[in-house]
């Protein structure tokens, strides 16, 4: 999660608990907080968690009206589906600045002190106790669910080296805090809950009951203020681990998540998280450094994934991650980046020639229904290619129909080929087709503005055109390695 604190403003004036009982400060819990920021945001149209892609008219109304309802909530759904994404997002939602008593491991509100050592602090320095300026970038904990995770991890042990500094073992001052407790006044989130051990989850029960933490039969009462939500997956869920019961009840709310609906809620969610900058070299080769992908090949990739989604080959129970097609998305840009370093052109555009690289690097993100101990890899690769085949023609029926492409067909009839490849230079690929009709159209027909009409640009639409027109079985084509020929 991007931390916005060293972009933030400097926190308000006050410094000492006088200053800040002055200025009228009070205590807020944060479900209150959340809730009225909510609130806020809704009543100014503004949307309550940007960002999140596809859930607009499903997942972000229940998640909203959980939050007003102050309730802890679960999200529930595939690998994926943006659930820690969506988690990480109610940060936004509490105030950018709370105070805190400065020093505290519990991050305590200088007007509500929950431990011994608080309550001493302003015992002794009344208002002269110094107050410290937390931003919510750091109100916010996670813990990843593992095998291995212990109570202390979660809610916190002994400490031994405060024990040998002579405190009594029954002194509340002798607690190491766990990260549920330091992540007081702030939202904490559990990855994966069903993979955490039954036994542990049970130390959960008070944490999202009575508000407050029992570490090996200390008399510690901490009213705990925290928002706490989890995710979980529905394979591990019915098959590898399991909420347990008292804990599911204690959970306000469970929210479905799911991947997107719309199409073009796919391609919105590829072009904000796939990273296709930056890869190139920029200090020796500049114009490699920012690869450019066209709309109608990121249509492409987003119809694959939705058709591997969806295809009986894979398991379903599984189900595809988003960032399959995020990185199919960076496959893609980066097998143009190396086409264009290795075919000498100056500006990479992905072309239908660098679709083919995306098959085996997306191979290992798919989980397949008859896998079994000794996978066929050949046939695993040839259901994914026949999907992306698929998914080429699909766009090209969506994104060319009703276009006249018989005056890129008629150069062919006099048995004439067209060569392409990854050493085939987009000037090269245009010069074997000389004057290409309605060339202006078909551009404007995949998106490619008037501005950006390049010779590359040219040559991934002309390429498309060409793969398409063999899809639909209005060209021949023969590929031998990295070339391809396109003919009658």
């Amino acid at each position: 999660m991007t931390d916005p604190a060293s972009t933030a403003p400097a926190p308000p004036a006050p410094t000492t608990l006088g200053e800040l009982r002055a200025s009228g400060a009070a205590f807020r819990p944060v479900k209150a907080e959340i809730r009225a920021n909510l609130l806020a945001r809704l009543a100014a149209g503004e949307a309550s968690l940007p960002g999140i892609v596809g859930f607009e008219d499903t997942v972000v109304p229940e998640v909203e009206r959980a939050l007003i309802a102050g309730h802890d909530l679960v999200l529930l759904g595939e690998r994926g589906q943006g659930k820690t994404r969506l988690i990480r997002t109610l940060v936004g939602l509490l105030d950018e600045w709370t105070p805190v008593l400065a020093g505290s491991e519990l991050n305590e509100h200088p007007l509500h002190p929950i431990s011994v050592w608080g309550r001493r602090q302003i015992a002794e320095h009344g208002d002269a106790t110094p107050v410290g300026w937390l931003h919510r970038s750091e109100r916010f904990g996670e813990k990843l669910a593992t095998p291995d995770t212990s109570v202390g991890d979660l809610i916190g042990d002994v400490d031994p080296i405060k024990v040998a500094e002579g405190r009594t073992l029954g002194d509340p001052e002798t607690v190491h805090y766990g990260l549920v407790p330091r992540t007081n006044r702030g939202i904490f989130s559990v990855n994966e809950l069903p993979d955490l051990a039954e036994r542990i989850q049970v130390a959960l029960l008070n944490v999202l009951e009575e508000r407050d933490i029992q570490i090996r039969g200390y008399r510690v009462r901490l009213p705990l203020d925290l928002l706490l939500v989890a995710s979980a997956n529905p394979e591990d869920y019915t098959n590898r681990g399991r909420i347990i019961t008292p804990l599911k009840d204690r959970f306000g709310t469970e929210v479905r998540t799911h991947y997107p609906i719309e199409l073009a809620d796919e391609i919105r969610l590829l072009h904000q998280e796939a990273r296709t900058s930056g890869l190139g070299a920029p200090d020796s080769l500049p114009t490699l450094d920012s690869p450019v992908v066209p709309e109608h090949l990121a249509e492409i990739v987003a119809r694959f994934t939705r058709l591997v989604r969806e295809s009986s080959s894979v398991d379903q129970r599984s189900g595809v991650s988003a960032r399959f097609a995020i990185a199919a998305l960076e496959t893609l840009a980066g097998s143009a980046v190396r086409r264009a370093a290795v075919a000498g052109e100056t500006r990479p555009v992905a072309r239908v020639v660098d679709l083919p690289a995306i098959v085996p690097a997306s191979r290992g993100k798919v989980e397949f229904a008859d896998a079994g101990s000794d996978p066929d890899d050949d046939r695993e690769l040839e259901v994914l290619e026949h999907l992306l085949r698929q998914a080429t023609a699909q766009t090209f029926r969506a994104r060319c129909a009703g276009l006249d492409l018989t005056g890129l067909q008629e150069h062919f009839t006099g048995g004439e080929t067209v060569e392409s490849g990854e050493l085939v230079p987009a000037a090269a690929l245009l010069g074997q087709l000389g004057t290409i009709p309605k060339l202006a159209e078909l551009l404007g027909r995949l998106g490619v503005p008037e501005g950006d009409q390049s010779a590359e640009q040219a040559a991934a639409a002309v390429e498309f055109a060409l793969e398409g027109l063999y899809l639909t079985r209005r060209l021949a084509k023969d590929t031998d390695g990295g070339r391809t020929v396109y003919g009658a």
